[in-house]
Formats: structure tokens, C-alpha cells, sequence
């Protein structure tokens, strides 16, 4: 299915869900950022999938907070949260923007992969108390980190461990703190799993 959607650009996000349990889950998530809808295609094991499945409900968050967005990459981060206004959902505090999106449509992915195209609604949006920083290249650096490292099972160790090791000079040479933070993280889970 093609549609005006696939021409906008696939932006980084984090995913706020909730399970069964009443557990919210935050999940790294790239999504066609829409101004009504919102498009992006989680694989069918992760816990973003099923609590949308079961609840059909959102929020998806910008963050320039780049330790926040590796942690809900590859780890169960649990922020400051409140109740988000139309959905049954929550909304990360030091979340940049956030649009709070109801499932219109879940259509399983033609790629071969296991992971469903989900179509959603923009009910309500938010903005938070600080602008956004900016374009940093260890902050790209670090999720993109995160993403390789995402995919260690499929890759394997030494392609990933490559990557890091290319994508640290970055962090070395343009981060702060917190992208220091962020990429000692994605080693750490690669280390723990090689």
C-alpha cells in the first residue's frame, strides 16, 4: 500500500504503550510523522506490537534526549510519565512533542519480515517546556549505535562491533555526557550478548 505517508520522512520516536497488566512500555520506534496520521511497523515480538493489539492506543514521543531513546531501543527505560489527555496512555515528561494516536488499521508487512504496518490516528498533541537542542552528530551517532546493535542476532558480532567502533569516533569527537552515556549503553548490551 502506498500513500502520501510514504514520502514523509521516517522519524525516530519513542513509543509509550500500555499492556494488560497496566504496565507501560517504552519502545524505540521509527514512524511516518504524519500531521493526522502517524504510520510505523512493529515486529510482532516486541511488547509495542502486542499492547497494540490489545489496547490500540499510543503516544509517540520526540525526545532529544538520546540516552532515553537507546535505553527504550534496547533496555525497559521507566521515565517520569504522566497520564496522557485522550488516550489511555502516558506521556514521558521530558519529551520534546508527543501526539497521542488511536490504531485505525494493523495490516501485516509484505517485506517477509514478522512485523505489521499500523496505521494510526493523531487525536491529540503536546509540546514540552524546553525546545528541542538540535542536530548533533554523536546524538545520531548513538541511535544509530543503537539500532546496529538492535539487530545483533541477525547481524552477528563483528559486523556490529565494527560499526560501533566507527560510530564511537563520533561520540568521541562531537558528545556530551549524555552521548557518552548513551553509547557506553549500546556497548554494554552488544558486550552482554557477543
Amino acid at each position: 500500500m502506498s500513500d502520501a505517508l510514504d514520502q514523509v520522512p521516517l522519524i525516530e520516536t519513542v513509543v509509550t504503550t500500555t499492556g494488560t497488566d497496566g504496565a507501560v512500555n517504552c519502545g524505540a520506534m521509527g514512524v511516518r510523522w504524519g500531521e493526522p496520521e502517524i504510520v510505523f511497523w512493529p515486529f510482532h515480538a516486541t511488547r509495542t506490537f502486542k499492547n497494540l493489539c490489545f489496547r490500540g492506543e499510543a503516544v509517540v514521543h520526540l525526545t532529544d534526549d538520546v540516552l532515553l531513546f537507546v535505553q527504550a531501543a534496547l533496555g525497559h527505560p521507566r521515565p517520569p510519565m504522566h497520564p496522557a489527555s485522550a488516550v489511555a496512555g502516558s506521556v514521558i515528561e521530558e519529551a520534546n512533542a508527543w501526539r497521542e494516536v488511536i490504531v485505525t488499521e494493523i495490516t501485516p508487512s509484505d517485506d517477509g519480515l514478522a512485523r505489521s504496518r499500523v496505521r494510526a490516528q493523531v487525536v491529540a498533541s503536546g509540546t514540552g517546556t524546553r525546545p528541542p537542542l538540535g542536530l548533533c552528530r554523536a546524538r545520531h551517532a548513538a541511535v544509530e549505535a543503537s539500532i546496529v546493535a538492535s539487530r545483533l542476532r541477525w547481524l552477528g558480532a563483528e559486523p556490529v562491533s565494527a560499526e560501533l567502533a566507527r560510530l564511537q569516533e563520533l561520540v568521541d569527537k562531537t558528545g556530551g555526557p549524555r552521548e557518552r552515556e548513551a553509547m557506553a549503553y549500546v556497548r554494554r548490551y552488544v558486550a552482554e550478548r557477543s
